[in-house]
């Protein structure tokens, strides 16, 4: 390690408060990763110089793999005429209309307006306000609640906060508003009504009929959840929520950030079950990381309602429409279909839960193994046919990632009880690439096995 290298780890730890991070840890021993060089599915580390497989497109977000020039280009061409411009005040730019108008053409229905934003957090967090400010227009400012699901993760704004239902996430500084709850996650039976369910009260139907529908205003839910698991939802379950709004008047807000452009084999994860919403919030994948990029689709009725407003709509983001960012976005999205990646995605998927079963059949530890696209989790157990989990001292999932990062690859520990181990690479990757990752990943498994596992 030269001497650069280990003065950057003292300035990152006296001065770098970083997200989603144990402080603590972090200051005894200092940062292990600090990014130089990203190309294709691989990064490489400054402070061994070693590649490393991206087996999670970093934050689920960079689609078409690190160092892709003509994203750079674009960005460049973009700055070298007007890097920055403000939307408000109807003011524009022609990369942020271009690219509303192209996003209209590839969003389901009639999803064909988009307010920008600069992430997810602000993505939903502004998905949750335009649909307060939607049902104060259209006379009923009693529709205020929300509901989102167990597990599910919207961010960490305040409102997309309040919406996530991970513990660590949702009560971090109190971060709590009042009108949210949190249904119990994929009870389908509850959601087709059959009210003799235990879990009925809890589900979304419950919370409903408990609450009042003329009070709840929308249901937000990823197609896929990903920070809670990735948990894919079962058959026709999106397809009852959809009802269950259509039937009370609620709107149904998809939170695509993870699932969308193409991750799951479809350029938006709703797209699997043939299901419209009436908001759709996307980033990550919109710019596959590049740009700081984020926005939710609005569908016509809600468009219409808010063009009829005479007032100032008192919200929006100083980078609400970035130039830069959408031409960023404009040329990810011309990658992603010139490339036929999504085509590479769909083959990859049989690809994936092929080595992921053999995993399975492999190590008795091994259960649940489940991909759509290239979004993929399984999960550990010390007994599956017992339904035994692990001790909790044990850590399960972030063992079998430290042994996978020790080989270079970096993936993600999840789960309530850390027994959830998630992949999601660059959307580029390649079945040799598979291989090479799914190597590792039986080698890891292999070391926390004859570490942990009593025979």
């Amino acid at each position: 390690m030269n001497k650069q290298v280990k003065e950057l780890i003292e300035l990152d730890k006296k001065h770098f408060i970083h997200p989603a991070t144990n402080p603590k840890e972090l200051l005894e021993k200092g940062t292990e990763m600090i990014f130089s060089k990203g190309k294709g599915i691989y990064v490489t580390n400054s402070i061994n110089e070693k590649k490393y497989i991206d087996g999670m497109s970093m934050l689920w977000n960079v689609n078409v793999g690190h160092g892709e020039q003509r994203l750079v280009n674009a960005a460049k061409e973009q700055m070298e005429k007007i890097a920055y411009s403000s939307t408000f005040k109807g003011f524009s730019n022609e990369p942020a209309i271009k690219l509303a108008a192209k996003l209209a053409t590839l969003t389901p229905g009639d999803l064909n307006s988009v307010f920008f934003t600069s992430g997810g957090s602000e993505s939903n967090d502004s998905a949750l306000k335009l649909t307060r400010f939607y049902w104060g227009l259209k006379g009923k400012p009693e529709k205020r609640k929300f509901i989102s699901l167990g597990k599910g993760y919207h961010g960490v704004t305040l409102a997309a906060q309040t919406a996530t239902a991970i513990p660590a996430f949702h009560d971090f500084a109190g971060s709590f508003i009042d009108g949210f709850f949190h249904a119990m996650p994929h009870e389908l039976e509850c959601e087709l009504g059959d009210k003799s369910h235990p879990n009925y009260k809890e589900s979304i139907r419950g919370i409903i009929e408990r609450e009042g529908s003329n009070t709840i205003a929308g249901i937000i839910l990823e197609p896929v959840q990903g920070a809670g698991g990735v948990n894919i939802p079962p058959e026709g379950y999106m397809q009852a929520v959809r009802d269950i709004c259509d039937e009370y008047d609620i709107l149904m807000m998809a939170d695509e950030i993870i699932t969308g452009f193409g991750r799951t084999g479809k350029m938006f994860g709703v797209e699997n079950w043939n299901v419209v919403p009436d908001t759709m919030s996307i980033a990550k994948g919109l710019t596959s990381g590049y740009a700081q990029l984020g926005g939710v689709m609005v569908n016509d009725e809600i468009k219409n309602t808010i063009d009829e407003y005479e007032s100032i709509m008192a919200h929006g983001f100083t980078y609400s429409g970035h130039p830069t960012a959408c031409a960023v976005g404009l040329e990810n999205i011309k990658i992603i279909e010139q490339e036929n990646i999504i085509d590479n995605v769909k083959e990859m998927e049989g690809y994936l839960n092929k080595k992921l079963k053999e995993l399975e059949e492999k190590y008795f530890i091994v259960t649940n193994v489940r991909n759509i696209g290239l979004l993929a989790a399984f999960e550990l157990y010390e007994n599956p046919k017992e339904g035994k989990l692990f001790d909790r001292e044990v850590l399960p999932a972030s063992e079998v990632v430290k042994a996978c990062f020790e080989r270079q690859l970096i993936l993600r520990a999840a789960g309530a009880h850390n027994h959830i181990v998630a992949i999601a690479p660059p959307l580029t990757v390649t079945k040799k690439e598979i291989d090479k990752m799914m190597n590792v990943v039986d080698e890891a498994i292999s070391v926390f096995v004859n570490k942990t596992v009593k025979v």
